[in-house]
């Protein structure tokens, strides 16, 4: 039996933990329209980006953009699934903490959009 299938080894762990990240990525994908939105998008910018040719900064700039915006999608529905999990009731906490996630995930989205067009417009 190898170090990785032992029960308790520390890749097994390793293992397990991104297998279950990676299962929060696809559940997201499959149940929430806004990640979906967000990954078509995605790869609208990666053939825009092939298109005009981006430099290599600019594939930095536009690969932390679409990371940090999944990344955010992701907190977002992992906020809106806990304060589900903690209450059905409408509760004025509750409606902040969901709104709040969606505040930061949309601020990010403008940010990004405004960063995405400065970087197109150089290439026109």
């Amino acid at each position: 039996m190898g170090l990785k299938d032992q029960p308790n080894s520390e890749w097994n762990r390793f293992y397990k933990s991104f297998k279950f990240a990676w299962s929060g990525i696809t559940q997201t994908l499959k149940t929430e329209r806004n990640f979906q939105i967000h990954v078509m998008i995605s790869i609208l910018v990666f053939i825009v980006g092939f298109f005009f040719e981006f430099t290599k900064i600019e594939w930095v700039i536009i690969l932390f953009l679409i990371g940090g915006m999944l990344a955010l999608e992701l907190m977002n529905t992992a906020i809106e699934h806990v304060v589900d999990l903690v209450t059905e009731e409408v509760k004025p906490l509750a409606k902040a903490a969901k709104d709040a996630a969606a505040g930061a995930v949309l601020v990010y989205a403008i940010l990004s959009v405004i960063i995405g067009i400065i970087i197109v417009i150089n290439h026109i």
